[in-house]
């Protein structure tokens, strides 16, 4: 486990949680991107490791060389994100996440509470082009796609949301705030999927001004050692303001 955070490399301007001879772990603050959209224009947007981005090998061309980028997280999302300094070890690590051999685990603040202070949500989600980026929605009576375990940690009945520990099984685009908002419980600060009022309303109080989502924690073998390896994200100061109102 590497509870500290280090100084930015020139691999990135990020906090980095780990850096060894094969993995580079950063946590990527909300606003930033895992990578450039090619073709899009992304503005004053920043990439969360520095280079020259190729989309097809999913591979950054920085000042040390190359660094491969192993999975994303949203623009808006903040939390654990693994990168790969050479090659082979790229392929070991996304071979883990194709066999869902590594465990992501996320916080979501999000309106009112489930029922049941534990479950497990599956549907079949799709993905279509949309004005503006992507859209993903649930669809009924298909086979499930999508994966999610979660659990209550905390809920404010002043603000009317609750916190949840998400493992994620799957990583379908836009999962975890589609599969809660399907079920009445959008993510805060979700000006997509969410609760427009409810975002406004907490922009005022707490205030939080972001997609209340941060990946915490990555757990895998280490693709060289072999050894398990937990990966954890200090919580952003703003998502830890809402969750000191929780109880």
């Amino acid at each position: 486990m590497v509870p500290e955070t280090e100084p930015p490399t020139p691999w990135t301007h990020c906090p980095v949680l780990h850096q060894d001879r094969f993995i580079l772990v950063i946590n990527k603050p909300a606003g930033v991107l895992s990578h450039p959209n090619p073709g899009k224009a992304e503005g004053k947007a920043v990439s969360a490791f520095v280079g020259r981005y190729d989309a097809e090998s999913r591979c950054y061309h920085g000042p040390l060389g190359k660094l491969w980028l192993i999975h994303r997280l949203d623009q808006d999302t903040s939390g654990v994100l693994l990168a790969a300094l050479d090659e082979k070890t790229s392929q070991r690590c996304r071979t883990f996440f194709e066999e869902q051999a590594i465990q992501k685990h996320y916080f979501a603040v999000v309106r009112g509470c489930p029922v049941t202070p534990k479950g497990i949500w599956l549907d079949h989600l799709t993905t279509s082009a949309a004005q503006g980026g992507v859209r993903t929605q649930v669809l009924k009576g298909r086979p499930p796609n999508a994966e999610l375990h979660y659990s209550v940690k905390g809920r404010s009945e002043e603000h009317r949301v609750s916190l949840l520990d998400i493992h994620l099984i799957t990583g379908r685009t836009h999962q975890i705030r589609v599969q809660a908002a399907s079920r009445q419980h959008p993510l805060a600060g979700d000006d997509v999927y969410g609760d427009f009022s409810l975002n406004k309303r907490l922009r005022q109080s707490l205030p939080l001004r972001r997609l209340a989502l941060h990946a915490h924690r990555l757990e895998f073998k280490h693709p060289a050692s072999g050894f398990k390896t937990v990966i954890e994200a200090p919580i952003p100061q703003d998502l830890a303001a809402v969750m000191k109102t929780l109880h």
